[in-house]
């Protein structure tokens, strides 16, 4: 591996942009809080990327790779590899707290080993119900609030 160069951006600058990178599906979260972007590393003058989709056939994947190009681009990276990995597979473990927090303050419930969100997003009751194990995108449920009436995604523990 060849030494990055003074002129480079740093490893933590870098990841500090990638933070910025919104998730196409869930805006509200960046792809380091969603936990897919696995590596930052220079090799000589080209920055790679590591990323693991959510699931092997993510139909955002694509798109993430684009916006993560375009932002390093931005930024005066001129040349980024994307190297998609998928081992280990992503886990939903993989999600930040912060980003826990925001998947919440969407009106999303984050996810959890116990089977099911641990309370209503919207108004914090805990009586809720699934309506369907398939919500808007592939990696959500949708499940309904029985105080509030309202319903709301669930992203589900993968």
């Amino acid at each position: 591996m060849a030494q990055a160069s003074t002129d480079q951006a740093s490893t933590d600058q870098i990841w500090a942009w990638l933070d910025e990178v919104p998730d196409p599906e869930i805006p509200v979260i960046s792809v380091v809080d969603l936990g897919i972007v696995r590596g930052v590393e220079w090799e000589g003058d080209t920055l790679t990327i590591a990323v693991t989709p959510t699931y092997s056939g993510c139909p955002a994947t694509s798109m993430i790779a684009m916006d993560i190009e375009t932002a390093l681009h931005a930024q005066g990276i001129a040349r980024v590899a994307i190297k998609t990995q998928i081992t280990p597979p992503w886990t939903s473990d993989w999600l930040s707290p912060k980003g826990r927090a925001k998947l919440e303050s969407y009106d999303i419930a984050p996810p959890r080993a116990a089977g099911g969100p641990e309370r209503c997003p919207r108004c914090q009751s805990t009586a809720v119900e699934r309506i369907s194990q398939f919500g808007s995108t592939p990696c959500k449920a949708q499940w309904r609030c029985t105080d509030c009436l309202e319903p709301f995604d669930y992203f589900k523990c993968i």
